[in-house]
């Protein structure tokens, strides 16, 4: 019989590349998503297969998944800062009372539960690069705490779950990931420069530009992620491309890897906007034997040739969460 996982955020950017993974591995999925951030879009080739249940749901609210579960991926969560700045209740919501409905699931269905966190948990790092027994820089009460604190909370109940209830949990911390499927303006400093390059405008670069990013391809990730899940450490490991890039450098090889003429604007960098972000990949070298094997210009030119792609009209939508009423608010 084969393996039943539920993924949730699986209309979201990773969580639409994990179905995929799994569907590919020969498992039955079903993939549960608020579509607040979500599009139906990401996971449309996969409703015609037998193996793939849809449930439209809020993590949030208690979940009810009938029959045997083997393992949980815990995705839903908006992951960027247009999202968490507009709906920072939900954000709060997903990580607290999300976590812990899918950690109750787990616990009652006996399955394997796997959690993604973040880099952000580190915050604005006095440390570099960042380890996972670095314990993080962050602001609680600034703009960014809703989902900064989310994921940090995230950690602990699932750690709780696994020390007090022997619940099977893995804690991924994602670091910046990009590839096909991300949402155009999201607020990002990739699908942001892409975007503003493919439209004719100036590209937006906050502050001076040296800030720091690493970015790691998609697929590299989703492997990262598999082989944690499959793995016995319960401890949080880093996911990431260590290959560390200035913004501002990063945003001259946009303009070059699309051949456009833009000239660079700075802005003011955002509140507690982290300086500076590398993953150390040991752990999960040692661990997982696991590498990231593309490199940013060849996942760079994957990228630009989905989003050059794309209808025109998405180039223009201002890719906010979806309109959602009161009750989606609280």
């Amino acid at each position: 019989m084969s393996k039943r996982i539920l993924i949730t955020g699986a209309a979201g950017f990773l969580g639409s590349h994990l179905c995929d993974r799994f569907i590919r591995e020969g498992y039955d999925v079903i993939g549960m998503d608020n579509l607040i951030t979500g599009d139906m879009k990401n996971i449309e080739h996969l409703m015609p297969l037998k193996n793939f249940d849809f449930y439209h749901h809020d993590v949030s609210k208690y979940i009810h998944i009938p029959g045997k579960l083997d393992y949980i991926l815990h995705f839903a969560s908006p992951a960027s800062p247009i999202d968490y700045l507009k709906i920072p209740i939900p954000t709060l919501k997903v990580g607290s009372l999300g976590t812990h409905n899918c950690l109750g699931l787990a616990l009652a269905k006996g399955a394997r539960m796997l959690i993604a966190s973040t880099s952000e948990v580190y915050g604005d790092p006095l440390v570099h690069p960042q380890n996972e027994d670095y314990w993080g820089n962050v602001n609680p009460v600034g703009p960014r705490g809703v989902y900064d604190e989310a994921k940090r909370f995230q950690e602990a109940m699932t750690m709780a779950y696994h020390t007090f209830h022997g619940v099977e949990t893995r804690i991924v911390r994602i670091f910046n990931t990009y590839g096909p499927r991300m949402r155009l303006n999201d607020g990002r400093a990739l699908p942001a420069f892409i975007g503003q390059a493919l439209r004719g405008e100036d590209i937006t670069v906050f502050g001076d530009g040296s800030q720091t990013r690493s970015f790691c391809f998609v697929d590299d990730l989703i492997e990262g992620i598999y082989r944690l899940l499959m793995s016995d450490y319960v401890h949080p490991v880093n996911i990431g491309n260590p290959d560390e890039i200035s913004i501002l450098d990063f945003a001259k090889e946009i303009i070059a890897l699309t051949g456009t003429d833009q000239k660079i604007v700075l802005k003011p960098l955002p509140k507690d906007d982290p300086k500076q972000r590398k993953p150390d990949i040991t752990r999960a070298k040692q661990i997982l034997g696991w590498e990231p094997k593309i490199s940013r210009s060849e996942g760079l030119k994957i990228t630009y040739e989905y989003f050059k792609n794309l209808p025109k009209e998405d180039l223009y939508k201002y890719a906010h969460p979806r309109e959602f009423n009161s009750s989606s608010k609280s």
